[in-house]
């Protein structure tokens, strides 16, 4: 809706778009879900789920939208984490957007709307990236470890009930390199955020201790700004 026409007036305004940075994690490495264009600019190319922005929604409205038309995903934990706007970023004109990541555990995809398909990759093994999206990708992954810093990361990542090592590898794979187990195992523990249940047979008879995250102790710290991860 433009407003009644007393505030009206003739300047240049750039379009806004929004773009979603999603991360996969599969058990053992991080995935990037990414669609392939099926229009000009870039048509064929390789890019993060988004698009322009409706004049009656906000930024995340329109990021939770492209993401489900494009990929058939809802995803409750997006994350704003910055604004690109350099002039020349989009050939169709000046266009800022509004980018958010999310964490979540990797699932079935399929593209819509004006992506031709959709699919994860391995993050060390991605297509060129249309746009300025490898910029966008540097950025996520930047916001999204500086959060492990902060709060602890993993409830609707990992399964249900998993062991202290499914976490290790979850977060070495955000980090790009698997942290001290002893020290991590410490604080883990000392955060409270796990509950014990049971333990599982390994190879050789071992007994792995199970786990679940205690929902309200982890809710908890991540309400606490700066109350310190688990690195």
């Amino acid at each position: 809706m433009e407003g009644d026409g007393r505030y009206c007036y003739r300047y240049p305004r750039p379009s806004v778009t929004a773009d979603c940075v999603l991360l996969g994690f599969d058990g053992s490495a991080l995935n990037v879900l990414l669609v392939r264009r099926a229009n000009d600019p870039f048509k064929g190319c390789w890019a993060f789920p988004g698009g322009f922005m409706d004049m009656d929604e906000s930024a995340e409205e329109c990021a939770r939208r492209e993401l489900c038309e494009e990929t058939g995903l809802e995803v409750d934990s997006l994350r704003q984490f910055h604004t690109f706007s350099a002039p020349l970023r989009d050939p169709r004109g000046r266009t800022v957007t509004v980018a958010f990541y999310g964490l979540v555990r990797v699932c079935d995809v399929a593209g819509g709307d004006d992506a031709a398909d959709a699919r994860w990759f391995p993050l060390d093994g991605l297509p060129p990236l249309a746009f300025d999206h490898d910029l966008i990708l540097q950025g996520a992954l930047k916001a999204l470890r500086e959060r492990l810093c902060l709060e602890p990361v993993g409830m609707g990542v990992l399964p249900e009930v998993f062991a202290m090592d499914d976490l290790l590898r979850l977060y070495g794979a955000v980090m790009g390199a698997k942290p001290d187990s002893g020290v991590f195992c410490r604080r883990v523990m000392e955060s409270g955020i796990l509950e014990e249940r049971g333990v599982r047979v390994a190879a050789g008879g071992r007994e792995v201790p199970l786990f679940c995250f205690n929902a309200a102790r982890y809710g908890g710290l991540c309400a606490c700004c700066g109350a310190g991860g688990l690195l």
